[in-house]
């Protein structure tokens, strides 16, 4: 890893906002954006089209050694567009099917492994920021600045519910409240990284906070520790 390269996690339970968060800190800073839990639901998604089983430890970690896999930014659409064997499956990783099996596929720790070297490549100057569930745990432990941010499960559910409408798609706010739930128990319980705040991580809870909130957060922090 390289440890001079200036480094933000943000780690946090799906829907606490780590996305946009982590998106407009980058855009700000011009830093580069790593969306770790989008490389697990690649490698999910990968699985399921080739028909591959979520708990085939050894067949996972040579997709994801080899997954064939691409990003780009697209000026005046939200977010990243993700490309898995040259085809956009953007739309395909925000299903809750895609999301269950993913959290299924982090919890194996050849698959962990496969990923890890990729996560770290990431780090880059002038600086990176990184999303996920263990980014200060575990891929950049050094990181000078780590974030925990999180929100009540009824607020994430709401925010993934209008995501959903948004994006033209169904959604039933209960199952989606359950499934956030279930989600959240299943990465704290797994016995490989499981999620959790770093012991230095710096707590925020946006249930009722705004992005540009939490962003000024972040980045009043980055500044006060001399990253930025």
């Amino acid at each position: 890893m390289k440890t001079l390269v200036p480094i933000i996690t943000v780690d946090g339970p799906g829907g606490a906002g780590k996305g946009a968060v982590c998106k407009q800190i980058a855009e700000t800073l011009s830093w580069h954006l790593l969306d770790s839990g989008m490389l697990y639901r690649l490698l999910a998604l990968s699985a399921i089209n080739h028909s591959v089983a979520l708990d085939n430890e050894a067949a996972l970690q040579v997709m994801g050694n080899a997954l064939d896999v691409h990003f780009t930014s697209i000026a005046g659409q939200d977010g990243i567009r993700a490309f898995l064997e040259g085809t956009d499956v953007t739309a395909e990783l925000r299903t809750e099917d895609v999301g269950m099996a993913a959290s299924k596929v982090a919890a194996m720790a050849p698959a962990r492994s496969a990923l890890l070297a990729r996560q770290r490549a990431f780090a880059e100057f002038p600086g990176l920021i990184a999303d996920g569930r263990d980014m200060g745990t575990v891929v950049f432990e050094q990181a000078p600045l780590k974030i925990y941010l999180t929100a009540t499960v009824t607020e994430r559910a709401n925010r993934r519910h209008k995501q959903l409408l948004d994006n033209g798609q169904s959604g039933n706010l209960a199952r989606l409240t359950e499934a956030i739930a279930a989600r959240d128990r299943a990465d704290m319980r797994r016995a490989v990284s499981p999620l959790r705040p770093a012991d230095d991580a710096l707590i925020v809870d946006s249930t009722d906070l705004s992005i540009d909130q939490v962003c000024g957060m972040i980045i009043s922090e980055a500044r006060a520790r001399s990253l930025i």
